[in-house]
């Protein structure tokens, strides 16, 4: 797996599956980038450069923690972009990860051809997200054997009287067999401290990030899952405004993981957009 410097000496790590023009690629989580794959044979159309955001996978843990902060990770993008030759990049972003390609492309906006983000997080300019909001979205499952337990773990979770977040899985995924477990298990951090420093006081500033935003002129993909509880199409939607040329697909059945629910049709999604 190739390695390249950081600004501040960590060494960093990326993978490269596929052919043709190259799309940087960043995990969410924080979590080991093995997750996304080859995002459901999209590595057939692009070249897909994977980085391991530091601390994660092959990347080395930093000497200083508070550099996990979302804010100060855009500057591990940049000199990606510089390692790699790149005048223009195209960026594609996954859940929390778009959070890191929404700061990047509001400091950068002059770097990036376009920009991919799939079932985004939106901590970074400010939305925010309601109990009634994931309550209802939630209400679209209560067809599937699983709901009644699931859906009183999230009752008990947004009322703040319960945390069992591993009973409520199950709408993350636009279907929950024995792939969607084995893969959403495979998709949650291991290091605690770089998730929970990642959007540590300072991280955000959604005021400044939205108005720089006003310069980014690449077109940008917002891709929602239809049951997605995660990243809600309502809250995507919500972000697609911030962009001034901006195009949201809702996938049918789709969950935080829509690759994995219908790879052929994200896929061409995908693949239509970055061209």
């Amino acid at each position: 797996m190739p390695t390249f410097s950081a600004p501040d000496g960590t060494q960093l790590a990326y993978r490269m599956t596929g052919d043709g023009d190259p799309v940087v690629c960043l995990p969410g989580g924080p979590a080991d980038s093995l997750y996304l794959g080859d995002l459901g044979g999209l590595s057939t159309h692009r070249r897909l450069i994977v980085l391991d955001l530091r601390g994660t996978g092959r990347s080395a843990i930093p000497e200083d923690s508070s550099s996990y902060r979302c804010d100060r990770l855009v500057e591990d993008v940049e000199a990606l972009r510089n390692h790699l030759g790149l005048p223009l990049m195209d960026l594609l972003a996954h859940s929390g990860g778009a959070n890191l390609a929404t700061q990047y492309a509001a400091r950068y906006p002059k770097n990036v051809s376009k920009l991919a983000l799939i079932t985004p997080g939106a901590r970074a300019v400010g939305i925010a997200i309601t109990g009634e909001t994931r309550r209802e979205l939630a209400q679209l499952r209560k067809g599937e054997a699983w709901f009644p337990a699931a859906f009183a773990a999230l009752e008990a979770i947004t009322k703040g009287t319960g945390s069992d977040w591993a009973a409520i899985a199950p709408f993350f995924c636009g279907r929950w067999d024995a792939a969607a477990q084995k893969h959403h298990a495979a998709s949650q951090p291991g290091n605690l401290e770089a998730v929970a420093l990642f959007a540590a006081e300072g991280a955000f500033d959604p005021e400044a990030t939205r108005a720089a935003l006003a310069a980014c002129e690449a077109p940008v993909l917002l891709l929602a899952g239809e049951f997605d509880l995660n990243s809600p199409p309502q809250s995507v939607a919500e972000l697609a405004g911030l962009f001034s040329d901006a195009t949201l697909d809702v996938q049918p059945g789709a969950g935080h993981y829509p690759w994995l629910d219908d790879a052929d049709r994200f896929v061409a999604t995908t693949a239509a957009f970055l061209g």
